[in-house]
């Protein structure tokens, strides 16, 4: 898949050293720091092939529909949920992060609202600030020996872990992806969420919102808390509940709570930030100059690796782009796409496409050969179809596209199409730089026929006659090849033109393009 982008709009005032990386890049791009609505985004967009955002923008199904021209959104930043991955992935747009650019300023942010919570220090400053001096109104407690329970242990999870271990509290924690000795090895013991509960002092959150961490703290969960937990959310608004929050402030259960982000923003709930408890700010977490000049250079310099197919770290939506570009398997990815194109005229409805391919392709490609499939079976219905929607492309046409392995030798790729009581099968191979196509239906050429040019196919039991044909309405005929079996030999025929109507099940067969 090769990508092209010329022109980058950096929005919502991205640091400018991501203007002068993609320029020396050869990438154009525009500083844009006034906020645009939808309106004048979209009309902005139809000038520009990518665009940086960070959390203000919005990214929705409606925007990226009418952008036709955009292949790339990069989010300065790590959270992407004000961009619509589903519909970006539909369109073929990539969608990347810079997972790492706000880690350190979100994990120091984390740990300030848990100190400033321990020592009631906001509340102290605005009593001082007031005139008063209230020693005693503000006692606090130490943070050593006390327990901190972090759910999500990945970058920011466990900075913080390490930042809050030498205050010498306890670190706990879950995540599903993390295994036991992994977190172990972070010193951090992990333990299942209802383990959790009960042994936390302090609790922080550090996943994702999604269907499963949303409302994951909430009135059950806290009443299986310590009775004066205290609670941060650095994450994701939403992942705590916040009226089961503030229910639990008001009765005792929850001592306090450290909030940077809300479920509206700006945040629209008063009475669960005018607690006394409740340590309050709007969304600061990545809110450094070093946060936002590193994700601003990280995010400029992603966008210009992936259009020199250097490196497509922190790209989203498509895991199969990596394995496409290799250089161990552009070639077979390059086949994979031209045989499913091939077989794609053979079908006009719903069909199973079995692939087949060595082992050590299957461990090593599986992605970028399901993907060069899908984009290759429908190349003749979609001119927009890549690696990022092929996928989805193909299932909405009905394709239910398995690949597994087999003994075949190191080169080769077989798929077999069927549909109803249809069956067509191609085998092909990479050799040298060339895509080749070696048999249809079990019925070998004796000839290398190449996949990268146009040609009339069929099936024929009277060669000669369908010969005559083709050569009689077509003097653009560049090659024939046939297969050499007792009847009903396969025809492909290189040219430039059509063929004849009058050659029953005649097919053309036009290469698709990268």
């Amino acid at each position: 898949m090769s990508i092209s982008v010329k022109r980058v709009l950096l929005l919502d005032n991205v640091d400018p050293a991501a203007h002068q990386i993609l320029a020396d890049n050869g990438i154009e791009s525009t500083l844009f720091k006034d906020k645009l609505t939808v309106d004048e985004l979209v009309t902005k967009l139809q000038d520009y092939e990518g665009v940086v955002i960070r959390s203000a923008t919005k990214m929705t199904a409606d925007i990226i529909s009418k952008c036709p021209q955009l292949k790339i959104i990069g989010r300065a930043g790590t959270g992407v949920d004000n961009i619509d991955l589903p519909a970006a992935t539909k369109h073929g747009v990539i969608v990347m992060n810079t997972p790492g650019g706000n880690t350190l300023s979100a994990a120091e942010h984390t740990c300030t609202l848990i100190a400033c919570m321990s020592r009631n220090l906001p509340n102290a400053n605005a009593s001082m600030k007031a005139g008063k001096w209230e020693r005693k109104a503000f006692m606090g407690h130490e943070l050593y020996g006390k327990t901190l329970a972090i759910v999500g242990l990945g970058r920011i999870g466990r900075e913080v872990a390490a930042r809050m271990q030498s205050f010498g509290m306890t670190t706990i924690g879950f995540d599903p992806m993390v295994t036991k000795e992994d977190a172990a090895q972070s010193g951090i013991e992990w333990l299942s969420l209802d383990e959790i509960w009960p042994r936390a002092d302090y609790i922080t959150v550090h996943t994702p919102l999604i269907p499963q961490t949303r409302g994951l703290l909430n009135k059950e969960t806290f009443g299986k808390c310590k009775k004066g937990v205290r609670v941060v959310n650095c994450a994701r608004g939403g992942i705590i509940d916040e009226d089961a929050l503030l229910e639990a402030l008001v009765e005792g259960q929850c001592g306090g709570a450290g909030l940077d982000v809300f479920v509206d923003e700006p945040n629209t709930n008063l009475k669960l930030v005018a607690h006394p408890n409740v340590v309050a700010a709007p969304h600061l977490g990545a809110s450094t100059t070093e946060a936002q000049s590193r994700c601003g250079r990280e995010v400029a310099q992603q966008i210009a690796d992936v259009c020199t197919s250097k490196s497509f770290f922190g790209v989203l939506n498509a895991p199969a782009l990596t394995q496409v570009q290799s250089g161990e398997m552009k070639g077979k990815c390059q086949l994979a796409r031209y045989l499913a194109s091939l077989l794609s005229n053979f079908n006009k409805s719903s069909a199973s496409v079995d692939v087949k391919v060595s082992e050590t392709d299957m461990k090593k490609g599986k992605w970028g050969i399901t993907a060069s499939v899908c984009a290759g079976l429908v190349s003749n219905t979609d001119q927009n179809a890549n690696v990022v929607n092929a996928s989805t492309l193909a299932e909405q046409r009905g394709y239910k596209v398995s690949v597994n392995a087999s003994s075949t030798q190191a080169d080769c790729i077989e798929i077999e199409l069927k549909s109803g009581d249809k069956t067509v099968s191609v085998v092909g191979v990479a050799q040298n730089g060339f895509c080749i196509l070696q048999s249809i239906d079990g019925k070998h050429f004796a000839s290398p026929v190449l996949l990268t040019q146009k040609a009339a196919l069929f099936q024929s039991s009277k060669i000669g006659e369908d010969l005559g044909k083709l050569m009689t309405a077509s003097s653009q005929v560049r090659s024939i090849h046939m297969t050499a079996s007792e009847s009903n030999n396969w025809v492909v025929a290189a040219m430039e033109g059509d063929a004849p109507t009058s050659i029953a099940g005649v097919t053309m067969y036009t290469p698709p393009s990268f």
